[in-house]
């Protein structure tokens, strides 16, 4: 029987979080991607906190197009990380495929300072 794409990326999403945890030291920057928007996080597993978040919805990010969107959060997020004194993260692609957007989001977070 064939896996709904729902299914087969939860699945992949089961697969990711068994091995990615999020610390104070070192957090989890994890992506969401809708059809229109784009969110990136930063998770504390062990005390169950986000650290800082940013949306391709907030109001300093102006995007024509959603690959533009996700490298100015990608770039957003990792000014805030920065400014709080991190920056080593393991990144959380949520069950997508790294590529188009999220892989944009991560090398414009990379490029503005973050390790991963």
């Amino acid at each position: 029987m064939a896996l709904s794409k729902l299914q087969r990326r939860a699945r992949i999403k089961r697969r990711i979080r068994k091995i990615i945890s999020g610390t104070a030291t070192k957090p989890r920057l994890s992506v969401y991607r809708s059809n229109k928007e784009i969110y990136a996080q930063l998770v504390d597993d062990v005390n169950g906190v986000t650290l800082a978040s940013v949306s391709s919805r907030d109001k300093g990010i102006k995007a024509s197009s959603k690959s533009e969107a996700a490298s100015a959060v990608g770039k957003s997020i990792a000014e805030k990380a920065v400014k709080a004194g991190l920056e080593n993260v393991s990144f959380d692609r949520n069950g997508y495929l790294y590529h188009g957007r999220v892989k944009v989001l991560a090398e414009a977070a990379r490029e503005a300072g973050l390790k991963f």
